[in-house]
C-alpha cells in the first residue's frame, strides 16, 4: 500500500540528514563542520479514517492536514438499537 493521501495527493518527500560535528561558534566553538550527508524520506501523517466516498462509507487514508482543512465527509452516526423481545 503507498503512502499517498488519497485526497490531497501528498506523498513522501526526498531530503538529507547533515551530521555535524564541533562546538557552535554562538556557543563558544569555532564553528560546525558537515561531515557527512545521507538520503532520506519525509513521510506524510496518514490517518486511516471511516468517510463518505460516492454515497456509501468506506475506510480511506488521508493526511492529517486533509482532516483539519475539513475536506473529509464523515459519515453518519449508527442508530442502531438490539431487537426488544
Amino acid at each position: 500500500m503507498a503512502r499517498i493521501c488519497q485526497l490531497t495527493g501528498k506523498r513522501p518527500i526526498k531530503g538529507s540528514i547533515i551530521w555535524r560535528s564541533g562546538k557552535a561558534k554562538k556557543k563558544g566553538g569555532i564553528g560546525q563542520h558537515v561531515t557527512g550527508i545521507t538520503k532520506r524520506r519525509f513521510y506524510p501523517n496518514l490517518q486511516r479514517v471511516r468517510a463518505l466516498v460516492d454515497g456509501e462509507v468506506r475506510y480511506i487514508r488521508v493526511s492529517a492536514k486533509a482532516i483539519k482543512k475539513g475536506l473529509v465527509v464523515r459519515p453518519p452516526k449508527r442508530n442502531w438499537k438490539p431487537s426488544e423481545e
